[in-house]
């Protein structure tokens, strides 16, 4: 099973599988959909310095590198599900391929190939290969500065040289001064453990690097505070310190606090890494009870290459261990390092048994077939998802009243619209209490109304015959309101 022709086909077929689920699994709420409506007003306000959670209210949670190509991308194929994904699958690619390179120059062809199949095999990776989310473009930073640190003195090509620096310009645009602790703990720690210090203090271009990194990041952040004041000390404060400190931090503008046990984040790695996680595991306790193998795995963690990559895989989850407000995709950046790892073991083990084969072929096969299974679920019944994608097609398919969209006459009972109805109705729908809803049918002739299922009975009873039934999915019955 692999063998080189094998696990090229089963790369490509993972990666047809994600192209295809960007296109037909609608945005779901809260993550995508909420990320998607920033870049899409990024677009239609022409901002291109500060994402709006909404119109009038800045949002500080994020740094904009992905809401940049995010609206890019709208502006080039339209606003869509695939256009808002697709700077997720090129981040996902360019880091896929540093993984080979990396793979590639420090062991074989066979283990780089195997090191891919794991990486977009893995059910965070796989997922965030194609998800409006900012968290792949921090992979794409803290995996150049890891690949290029360690390739640098090896091969002088100015991607590797200045690549530490780059990759880090691009952590703190697309997420923050996280990416200074993802990256640098594990390269400083490997350095010290092997006593080269010197040799890369005198080898690196160190201050050109770091000018190079400010110049990346640099303006923005001072243009982002100028333009909205407060963002600095909300982004820097709240969002890298007291998030991370008070579990049940109540500062945070645009959503609620995690409040999760301590060590969670080693769970989330967990879940985040099947199926391949919980197989290294079984593989890692298996071998520890031989004595030959503990040696072998002991000289392996010795060795330069393997050290610097099991530090880089640790130091994401050691870091929010001590920390309760976490969610799964905090463990994102520990992925790449895991598949080369993983990648390697595969290959290792590979003895030839068929027994051994076997169950690596079942193992690889997984993620295809269940995203492929999953994907013509979802296309063939879109309220399987917390989505607003098929009340907001419906209702802009129904005869205008006038000459507006008949988003403008959509409306969600309740205080909060939900983030995938902001986007589908492209921020036209609107939240709406029940005692506004007489005027609103009146003043417009007849309003779309999206009730929560478990208040419907109750307006009906309001509204009585007035109210005619449409469609429904998951979360919300709309109804037609006649004046």
């Amino acid at each position: 099973m692999l063998q080189r022709t094998n696990l090229i086909w089963l790369f490509g077929t993972l990666l047809l599988v994600r192209i295809i689920a960007m296109i037909v699994v609608p945005l779901a709420d809260t993550t995508e959909p909420r990320y998607a409506e920033i870049a899409r007003l990024m677009l239609t306000t022409n901002d291109w310095i500060t994402p709006w959670f909404e119109p009038n209210v800045p949002f500080w949670g994020k740094p904009p590198l992905s809401f940049w190509a995010q609206a890019i991308a709208f502006k080039l194929f339209g606003i869509n599900e695939f256009a808002g994904r697709l700077p997720a699958l090129l981040a996902f690619l360019a880091t896929a391929w540093m993984l080979w390179r990396l793979a590639l120059s420090v062991i074989n062809t066979q283990v780089a190939l195997a090191s891919l199949v794991v990486y977009s095999g893995m059910l965070l990776t796989f997922l965030a290969a194609g998800t409006v989310m900012t968290d792949p473009f921090l992979v794409l930073g803290t995996t150049w500065s890891m690949v290029a640190f360690y390739l640098a003195p090896k091969e002088k090509y100015w991607y590797w040289r200045y690549g530490l620096f780059i990759g880090l310009g691009i952590g703190l645009l697309a997420k923050g001064p996280l990416a200074l602790v993802i990256s640098g703990a594990p390269i400083g720690i490997w350095v010290l453990l092997q006593g080269k210090l010197m040799f890369y203090l005198r080898s690196m271009p160190w201050v050109r690097g770091i000018l190079l990194t400010l110049a990346i990041a640099l303006p923005w952040y001072i243009l982002a505070e100028l333009k909205t004041p407060g963002f600095i000390n909300y982004f820097i404060v709240g969002e890298h310190f007291m998030r991370f400190v008070d579990p049940g931090w109540s500062g945070d503008l645009y959503g609620r606090a995690h409040q999760e046990p301590k060590g969670m984040i080693w769970l989330y790695w967990l879940v985040g890494s099947l199926p391949w996680g919980p197989l290294a595991l079984l593989l890692l306790i298996g071998h520890l009870f031989k004595s030959r193998w503990r040696q072998s795995l002991w000289q392996a963690a010795k060795q330069p290459a393997i050290m610097y990559v099991l530090l880089w895989g640790l130091v994401t989850p050691v870091f929010f261990t001590p920390a309760g407000n976490v969610i799964w995709t905090y463990a994102l950046p520990s992925m790449p390092a895991f598949a080369l790892l993983m990648g390697w073991a595969m290959v290792k083990l590979n003895n030839g048994q068929k027994w051994r084969q076997l169950g690596f072929t079942i193992v690889m096969w997984l993620m295809p077939i269940g995203a492929l299974v999953f994907s013509v679920l979802i296309a063939n019944n879109n309220d399987l998802m917390k989505t607003e994608k098929r009340i907001a097609e419906y209702v802009a398919q129904q005869p205008k009243n006038g000459n507006s969209d008949n988003w403008s006459r959509l409306y969600y009972l309740g205080a909060e619209l939900e983030f995938s109805a902001r986007f589908y109705s492209h921020d036209q729908a609107k939240p709406v209490r029940l005692d506004q809803l007489e005027n609103l049918a009146v003043q417009q002739q007849g309003v779309y109304v999206a009730i929560p299922a478990q208040q419907w009975e109750t307006t009906v009873a309001h509204f009585g015959a007035r109210l005619e039934p449409r469609i429904e999915n998951m979360r919300f019955k709309l109804a037609f309101l006649n004046p």
